[in-house]
């Protein structure tokens, strides 16, 4: 395949970026997208040039490093993958691939396609946590969980973290993301000691960090490589509201 790519490129964070032209020859349906851009890099730098910054780590779909917005689409044109689970085969011979960082202030570029995701790291330490004794781990079976609710927690548990939908959300709002996080909990009975305060504390860092509010069109849930439904939106707001008439 030969493709042609439209790159964002910035020198750092004060820096004006703009989009950067390249051709690609030789590229092999069978790569990852990443992959693919490890072959530009490595083109750009025999021909004298700075290679392209992006973020990545596991390339398996679980770190959440990879974000990039591809024509358009975080993660790209195929639904349920995260960008490095991508391959070029979804992708046409001589076709124009625009890539951008997600566009967010509370995700600042750092360079080129890298951004700053440290927003989410102050979330979780505002409450994406629970409080265990340290020592020797329990017996299994000694706190029993219905099946129902261990199987949805596990389901909110697979958020990665890559921020597609704060990239997909005209308002730049990480409520799927806090959901998630605060539905693992609320599901199982360790996560009831900060369940009076967790909702409350992670939504007070996300509108401080200066994360949008929800803006209900569902495009959080199309957009998340995971698949992690909005329902775990509507239980964040219960237990927000529980939390808020407790402690009055």
């Amino acid at each position: 395949m030969k493709i042609k790519l439209n790159i964002w490129r910035q020198k750092n964070g004060k820096a004006k970026g703009k989009f950067v032209k390249y051709e690609l020859e030789n590229v092999s349906p069978e790569m990852s997208f990443l992959e693919m851009l490890d072959a530009l890099n490595q083109k750009i730098i025999l021909e004298g040039g700075e290679p392209v910054a992006f973020d990545n780590d596991c390339r398996e779909g679980i770190c959440g490093c990879c974000g990039l917005y591809i024509n358009g689409r975080p993660h790209g044109p195929e639904g349920e993958v995260a960008t490095c689970q991508l391959h070029m085969r979804s992708f046409k011979d001589d076709e124009t691939i625009t890539i951008e960082p997600w566009r967010s202030k509370v995700f600042p570029v750092l360079k080129d396609l890298l951004i700053n995701r440290d927003a989410f790291d102050e979330i979780m330490n505002a409450g994406g946590y629970v409080s265990v004794d340290t020592g020797q781990a329990g017996e299994a079976n000694s706190i029993l969980i219905k099946k129902k609710n261990a199987d949805e927690s596990f389901d909110a548990a697979v958020c990665i973290g890559c921020g597609a939908c704060v990239a997909a959300c005209k308002n730049s709002s990480a409520m799927l993301f806090v959901a998630a996080k605060v539905s693992q909990f609320a599901l199982l009975p360790q996560g009831k000691i900060e369940a009076a305060k967790r909702a409350k504390n992670m939504i007070a860092k996300m509108d401080e960090l200066g994360f949008g509010s929800c803006t209900n069109t569902g495009a959080c849930e199309a957009e998340c490589p995971k698949s992690i439904s909005i329902l775990n939106i509507a239980r964040l707001n219960r237990e927000y509201l529980c939390a808020s008439i407790k402690e009055e």
